[in-house]
């Protein structure tokens, strides 16, 4: 278990630079610091270690986020609590969990653009995303639920950036600040909600 751990994160540093294409099975064996062969032992082929990577932090984040919304539920529900329950539990696992996450939420980004991963998406990531969705169409019944999941996504892209991009902020704006988080969730909130409700 420990050398499989290994192989899978560098697996996740490696498919994090690289992407999918760019990552090949003998850069991360040398990362792991193991043979070729025991990556294919415990990885299969590049497309299931790719999968695997993947799918070894999707429940952990899956919980961090329906924890949140459950205590949520207690002082009722509005838009921005239930998209702050989406995304302050991934920033605060890439603020605070080790370089991991980072890489983690570049992989998730592969993923979310790149259609041959639906797959992988409807296991790991959509059973979640519809549950939030669904929370958000209780607040608008009369929204379109397409216009929902689409602000769902662009919510997904500005929380990856958030955490990603910083650097460019910088670059445009030399001596700006750290972005603030509780920005970055009124931004989703109000963003969603034009959406939702075509203003």
């Amino acid at each position: 278990m420990e050398t499989k751990a290994r192989i899978l994160d560098a697996a996740e540093q490696v498919f994090a630079v690289g992407g999918f294409e760019g990552a090949s099975i003998r850069d991360i064996a040398a990362l792991a610091g193991v043979q070729v062969g025991l990556v294919h032992h415990h990885g299969g082929g590049k497309e299931e270690l790719f999968h695997q990577t993947v799918a070894r932090r999707a429940d952990e984040l899956a919980r961090s986020r329906l924890n949140a919304l459950e205590a949520a539920r207690m002082g009722g529900l509005t838009l921005y609590k239930i998209l702050d329950c989406f995304i302050r539990p991934y920033v605060t696992l890439a603020q605070t969990g080790g370089a991991h996450w980072i890489a983690y939420g570049r992989i998730v980004a592969h993923v979310s653009v790149d259609p041959r991963w639906r797959d992988i998406a409807a296991e790991c990531f959509d059973p979640t995303a519809g549950i939030f969705i669904d929370e958000i169409a209780r607040l608008y019944p009369k929204a379109e639920r397409q216009e929902i999941a689409a602000g769902q996504i662009y919510s997904v892209a500005a929380m990856l950036a958030h955490l990603n991009t910083g650097w460019r902020v910088e670059a445009l704006s030399p001596g700006a600040q750290e972005a603030d988080l509780d920005k970055l969730v009124r931004f989703c909130t109000a963003g969603v909600e034009a959406m939702v409700t075509g203003d």
